[in-house]
């Protein structure tokens, strides 16, 4: 009798996921498995905070169990999962999931055939070919993805700040958005820390002089000023910039990499055909606002200008990574040859 209890138990958890999986939502945070992919912090822990409010609005008595890869051994999971007397519901979270030895992804592929009702399992996995038999079998299942892709790019961490503006209910102008980016970096903790402090404490729009406001000194030490003012071909404050920023801690190679970024913007934006902001952001990967900052700054530059610009920066980038006695002479020399390359056309004019 009680074999064929546990065998009625286990056909129904089968029917209710088919019953589940073919009509919930795939954003519903509830469904039986949630596969968080990539190697984003903040939005790992994002996408598991998410399923613990939404089972805990569910009930308040959820039982959460948050463990590491070597925490899971074999049999664990089963443990985990088994049924409870008082049908209690639970998350079983598991993080670094593409480390879990072969034993253990046994049992998890297993689970993944016949889930337990009443219970979210979380699988944190940080992508590529490393326990890709465990992705791929999740996806199989039918999981709930949710992507957590590291924002190595500018333009990347530019719409995770748009994204927290308008999940917040608020606007703020893209010079706003490119401003804050400038100021704080590449931490997504500290960018979406900077959007709930300018939202709790400022009324309407948050424009850029909100931002300058806020972050004084951060925004002027930005890597990104120096490289505004050099292609602009402001050298003495291009310089004056430079030095504040390496005074402040400004790392030089993100320095030269913004001089890069801003000579090749330039570079891409002279050599495009011509067109609407909006086409123009498709075909060349910017924002539409940034095609027109783009336009006023590559006012006296010339092909060979660019060619120069981005010779002189690649010297510098070489000399501040070990190639060079002296980083900040070489970045100092880099700036001063992008300014002259941005007013190579106005001079030759005269």
């Amino acid at each position: 009798m009680a074999a064929d209890t546990g065998c009625q138990w286990r056909v129904g958890c089968l029917t209710a996921m088919a019953r589940k999986t073919d009509t919930a939502d795939s954003s519903d945070p509830l469904a039986p498995l949630t596969l968080a992919v990539g190697q984003e912090d903040l939005l790992l822990d994002r996408a598991v905070q998410q399923v613990v409010a939404a089972a805990r609005a569910a009930d308040a008595d959820t039982d959460v169990r948050d463990l590491t890869s070597d925490q899971l051994q074999p049999g664990t999971l089963a443990e985990l999962t088994s049924p409870s007397l008082f049908a209690e519901r639970k998350v079983v979270i598991v993080r670094n999931a593409q480390d879990l030895p072969a034993d253990t992804i046994k049992d998890v592929k297993a689970y993944l055939g016949a889930p337990a009702e009443e219970i979210t399992l979380v699988l944190l996995h940080a992508g590529g070919a490393k326990g890709k038999g465990l992705l791929d079998a999740a996806r199989k299942a039918g999981a709930r993805e949710v992507a957590c892709p590291k924002m190595t790019k500018p333009a990347d961490r530019l719409s995770f700040v748009r994204s927290e503006f308008r999940a917040l209910g608020r606007s703020a102008t893209p010079e706003a958005c490119q401003a804050l980016v400038d100021a704080i970096g590449s931490d997504l903790r500290e960018l979406a820390s900077a959007v709930s402090q300018l939202v709790a404490d400022v009324e309407g729009t948050i424009d850029e002089a909100v931002v300058g406001r806020y972050y004084t000194g951060r925004a002027e030490a930005s890597s990104f000023t120096v490289a505004d003012r050099a292609v602009e071909g402001r050298a003495a404050e291009a310089l004056e910039a430079l030095r504040w920023s390496l005074s402040t801690g400004v790392a030089p190679v993100m320095i030269t990499s913004a001089l890069a970024q801003g000579v090749r913007a330039i570079g891409k934006l002279s050599s495009a055909r011509g067109g609407r902001p909006a086409d123009l952001a498709r075909e060349l990967g910017m924002p539409p606002w940034k095609i027109d900052r783009v336009r006023q700054q590559m006012r006296g530059w010339t092909p060979d200008g660019v060619a120069a610009a981005l010779t002189a920066v690649a010297a510098a980038d070489a000399g501040v990574k070990g190639g060079g006695d002296d980083p900040e002479y070489a970045l100092e020399k880099a700036v001063v040859a992008v300014a002259r390359a941005a007013r190579a056309a106005r001079a030759g004019g005269r």
